[in-house]
């Protein structure tokens, strides 16, 4: 399973939003170029970045996204709202290893599916989850899609991976988190990584053996040291011990 250590950048800060409120960050006064180098420095795989001014629509933090890109030492997942092909393609060139993409897929659906023939394996479809639908623009707007229905309609889409939030849980509710996607990895054939169920490595160790969670997203937990990202990428390593097969 893939550790994902996740930064959060508004207004050029490291962040952490509770349910999307954007009104209400939590401010970490840590350096996000240096704490990037850091998770490569741990060992990680892959980093999460995301820039929510970008989920804004504005390219604030454009200068500095790029620098962790290319600083981090590791591939970057990055995701900020991006609507059009040409933003995907700039973001591609400038280093990005994959495009998040939430809002493109309700509204132009085709587009998303070119984007990811395109660029096959590069692009993760954001699965955002309020009271049974689809969140858009920065969890901001609910649509007319239930989670099942919009998996599964990109399910012939070459995508890297779908993450998975369920918003209405959040860190505050853990299981019932789980639960929500848990059910919609049943119901793909994309690799899943969740975000927002790790507060702790046990949580990690329960990730592990829920069939088709490939990855999860950790970043508050990081950043307010509940978890150590060396010992929570060991466990992610570690083989999972054989689970009896109850008929």
């Amino acid at each position: 399973m893939i550790i994902y250590p996740t930064l959060e950048i508004l207004d050029g800060k490291c962040v952490s939003l509770t349910r999307g409120r954007i009104d209400e960050p939590l401010l970490w006064h840590v350096d996000p170029v240096e704490r990037a180098k850091s998770f490569a420095a741990a060992g990680a795989e892959w980093m999460h970045l995301t820039d929510i001014n970008g989920l804004k629509g504005e390219d604030t933090n454009a200068a500095l996204c790029e620098e962790i890109i290319r600083s981090a030492g590791i591939p970057v997942q990055f995701g900020g709202g991006f609507r059009t092909h040409d933003q995907v393609a700039n973001w591609i060139d400038k280093g990005a290893g994959r495009i998040v993409i939430g809002t493109m897929g309700t509204r132009e659906p085709d587009l998303l599916r070119r984007l990811a023939k395109l660029y096959p394996d590069q692009i993760v479809l954001a699965v955002d989850i309020f009271e049974g639908y689809i969140m858009t623009d920065g969890w901001r707007s609910r649509s007319s899609f239930t989670p099942e229905s919009y998996v599964t309609a990109f399910d012939d889409a070459p995508l890297a991976g779908v993450i998975v939030t369920d918003i209405d849980a959040d860190i505050a509710d853990r299981d019932a988190s789980l639960g929500v996607i848990s059910g919609l990895a049943a119901q793909t054939r994309h690799p899943v990584i969740a975000r927002g169920t790790v507060r702790g490595i046990d949580d990690v160790a329960r990730l592990k053996y829920v069939k088709n969670i490939s990855g999860t997203l950790i970043g508050r937990a990081l950043l307010a040291r509940d978890v150590d990202l060396g010992e929570v990428l060991a466990m992610a390593a570690a083989a999972p011990e054989p689970v009896a097969d109850f008929q």
